[in-house]
Parts: C-alpha cells; sequence; structure tokens
C-alpha cells in the first residue's frame, strides 16, 4: 500500500490534524491553494515548506508514505519543470547547446512552479489522509450551507465531491490491475512509438470504464437498498465540534497569508 497514490486515501491515527474539525481543514485547503500563488522569491517559498512540514508533523504521516505516493506524479512535475526550461526565454543565457537554451528565468521559474506543485499536492493529499470520507462530507455540506438558500443540493454535492474521492485509489488500483493483466497477454505499454502506445491505451480504458460503470451501479444499489433518499430530513450521528485547534489553524494561515504579502517582491 506505501507504493500507491496517496490522494483519496485516509488514514487512521491519533493527531491533532486527524482530530480537527473537517470544515477547518477544508478551509485551510481552500486558503493554501489560494496564497501559494503569493509566492514569487526563495524565502516566501521557504515559508510556504515550512509551513507544510509543520502540517505533516501535526499529521503523525510517515514521511516514507508521502514520498510513495508522491512517485505517481514526479513524472509530471519534472516534465512541468522541463516546459518552463524549454519555453521561458527570460533572464541570462545559462547554457547553449544548438537549439537547446536555458535561461535563468526559465530556470528560476521551473523549479518554483515544481515546488508549488509539490506543496499543493501535499496539502491537499493531507486533507483524505487525516479525514475520513464521512467527516469530508459533513464538513462541506456545513460549508456550503447558506447555497441552501437558492435552493442548491448541497447534501448531494458534498456527498459526490467525497465519493469522488473516495474512488480516486479505488480506480488506480484497478488500473493497475489491468495494465498488469494486459501485459501478461503481450501488450506494451512503455517502449515503441507513439502511436502504438496511445493504441495500447484502448485495452485499458474499455475495460477501466465498464468496471467504473459496474461499481458506480453497485453503490447506487446499495445505498437504494438502505434508504438513501437525499439529504432532506436526514439525521447526523457524528455532531461538528470547532475546537480552539481548528481557530490556532485558522489564525496560522492568516499569518501566513500576511506574511506572504510582506515578503512579496515585484
Amino acid at each position: 500500500m506505501l507504493d500507491k497514490m496517496i490522494i483519496g486515501r485516509y488514514v487512521p491515527a491519533n493527531s491533532l490534524m486527524h482530530k480537527m474539525d473537517p470544515r477547518a481543514k477544508l478551509l485551510l485547503v481552500f486558503l493554501f491553494v489560494c496564497v501559494v500563488f503569493l509566492a514569487n522569491n526563495v524565502v516566501s517559498y521557504g515559508l510556504l515548506a515550512v509551513f507544510t512540514i509543520l502540517l505533516i508533523s501535526l499529521s503523525k504521516i510517515p514521511l516514507r508514505y508521502l514520498y510513495n505516493g508522491l512517485k505517481p506524479i514526479f513524472f509530471l512535475i519534472v516534465f512541468t519543470f522541463l516546459l518552463h526550461i524549454l519555453f521561458t526565454k527570460e533572464g541570462e543565457l545559462l547554457f547553449e547547446y544548438g537549439w537547446f537554451e536555458i535561461y535563468e528565468g526559465g530556470l528560476i521559474q521551473g523549479f518554483f512552479i515544481s515546488i508549488r506543485f509539490t506543496l499543493l499536492i501535499l496539502v491537499t493529499s493531507l486533507l483524505t489522509l487525516t479525514t475520513s470520507p464521512i467527516s469530508i462530507t459533513d464538513g462541506m455540506e456545513e460549508l456550503l450551507g447558506p447555497l441552501k438558500k437558492w435552493k442548491m443540493p448541497v447534501h448531494e454535492l458534498a456527498l459526490m465531491m467525497s465519493i469522488a474521492l473516495r474512488f480516486i485509489p479505488t480506480l488506480m488500483e484497478e488500473t493497475e490491475k489491468i495494465m498488469k493483466a494486459q501485459t501478461a497477454r503481450g501488450v506494451d505499454f512503455s517502449s515503441g512509438p507513439i502511436k502504438d502506445r496511445v493504441k495500447s491505451i484502448v485495452p485499458l480504458l474499455v475495460p477501466l470504464f465498464v468496471s467504473s460503470f459496474k461499481r458506480a451501479e453497485e453503490l447506487a444499489t446499495a445505498m437504494e437498498s438502505r434508504g438513501y433518499r437525499g439529504g432532506e430530513g436526514r439525521t447526523k450521528y457524528r455532531q461538528l465540534n470547532w475546537k480552539t485547534s481548528d481557530s490556532l489553524l485558522m489564525v496560522s494561515i492568516g499569518v501566513l497569508t500576511f506574511m506572504l504579502f510582506l515578503l512579496r517582491s515585484e
């Protein structure tokens, strides 16, 4: 399990992050996604990294788990870094070999974007790692509660979001199983021309879609058999409780935002 994608997984533990109100953690992730774009220099990105490390330490999630969970997206991070190096022509020319040129601006921007992307993945992953799908649903429903005045199906929206998060790791495991089965039958996903690789994806997508629709139908049948009829008139066994630690978490993200504004360079 340690080498699987961490997004969408819940790891039971007795940490401070696990005990926090899901509404506080949802607000934290939303605000962090917004303020991370304020960073544009080494000091501000260093501050964001320290804040992220502090959250990881409060969650008591093993670093090895996070590292192995990030492996599936390392390629995307490196690819983003290389794109900025190739297409950003700003600053001093550092290296030139034929058509290949590396500029100082491209190197710095690629590095910053990669760090930003990594921090976003880590912080958003902490939400699902430390919060059960049921708690995420309750937290979303409470935060979106004011939209009920405009006849918005708040409960159904929150339920759909939490189900989507819940089934990300399930779909990843299903994809891996199908890939292994197709590889055993002679399908090659890793070599050959790009055209052949694209064609080899078809035997992967078709059974994945069939399996996904079957799983969705089984889930709908299970919900109906248990009497689910939407959010109208439903009661909750678990009551959300906003604590002092949740308020301190909001204060910390506020302080982080203020410091990023101060450190932001033109």
